[in-house]
C-alpha cells in the first residue's frame, strides 16, 4: 500500500475521542437484510442477522466500513490474494469481497467460534457463494489450524473485534500467530471506539506490529461515528 493510502497524522487519533462516545446499538430481531453499499455491488448481498448465537450475528459499523473499503480500493487486487477474516460473525467482511470480485483463486475463509459456524453458513448459502467461501471455526489464542497453515492467508479482514477486554490478548495472539506466519500478510482492521480499553489494545497492537491509519474518502463521515480504519503488518 502507498504512503498516499495511508496517514498517520495525530489530528486523526481516536485518542481524542471521550469514553463513553460510541454505546452499543440496539439489537434487532432476527432478519434478512440486503446490502449494495451504494451500489458498488451489482446484486445486493443478503444477510441473515441473528443474535442467538451471540453479538456477532447482527450487522456492526465498523464490518459495513471495511466491506466497502475492501469493494472501492481493492477489488481488482484480490483474485490472488488468500484472504481469511476473523470473527467474522454473519460474515458481511469476506462474502461482499467474493461477491464483488469477479473471481478469486483461492478459497475465501471466515472464520469465528462454534457458535457462529451455522449463520456463517447460513449466508454462504444464501448468496450461492459455497464454491467460494469456507466457514470455519478459529478461536483467538489457540495454535492455527492445519488447514488455516496450509492456506497461508496474506489478506486478514477484522472488523468490530474489539468490543470484549478479557479476549483483546487472545486476538493480538491470533493476530501475532498469522503475521508470523506470513510476514508479508496484511491485516485490515476497522473498530469503533467505545470505551478506554479499546485504546489499550491499539497501543498493544503498536507495539507489535507496524500501524497505519487507511486514507479512505469517507473517513472523514465515519470517523464522526468513532469509527477507525488501520492496517497491520509485521514490524
Amino acid at each position: 500500500m502507498s504512503d498516499k493510502e495511508r496517514s498517520s497524522s495525530p489530528e486523526f487519533s481516536p485518542f481524542a475521542f471521550g469514553e463513553d462516545l460510541a454505546p452499543l446499538p440496539e439489537y434487532k430481531a432476527a432478519g434478512t437484510t440486503e446490502v449494495d453499499f451504494s451500489g458498488l455491488l451489482g446484486e445486493p448481498l443478503k444477510l441473515h442477522e441473528d443474535l442467538k448465537s451471540g453479538c456477532g450475528g447482527q450487522l456492526w459499523p465498523a464490518g459495513m466500513v471495511l466491506a466497502k473499503h475492501m469493494l472501492r480500493y481493492h477489488q481488482g487486487r484480490l483474485q490472488h490474494a488468500r484472504i481469511l477474516e476473523l470473527g467474522a460473525g454473519g460474515g458481511v467482511v469476506g462474502l461482499t469481497v467474493a461477491r464483488g470480485c469477479a473471481s478469486l483463486d483461492h478459497p475465501l475463509y471466515l472464520t469465528d467460534m462454534v457458535e457462529m459456524e451455522s449463520l456463517m453458513q447460513r449466508n454462504i448459502s444464501l448468496n450461492g457463494l459455497d464454491d467460494r467461501v469456507r466457514a470455519r471455526v478459529l478461536n483467538w489464542g489457540e495454535p492455527l489450524s492445519q488447514e488455516v497453515l496450509d492456506l497461508k492467508p496474506d489478506t486478514i479482514l477484522a472488523a468490530d473485534c474489539v468490543y470484549f477486554e478479557p479476549a483483546f490478548p487472545l486476538l493480538m495472539q491470533t493476530l501475532q500467530d498469522l503475521l508470523a506466519l506470513v510476514p508479508s500478510a496484511t491485516v485490515f482492521f476497522c473498530f469503533k471506539k467505545r470505551r478506554r480499553a479499546d485504546m489499550q489494545f491499539l497501543k498493544a497492537a503498536r507495539k507489535a506490529f507496524t500501524v497505519a491509519e487507511i486514507e479512505d474518502g469517507d473517513r472523514s463521515v465515519f470517523r464522526k461515528d468513532g469509527l477507525f480504519l488501520y492496517t497491520f503488518t509485521h514490524k
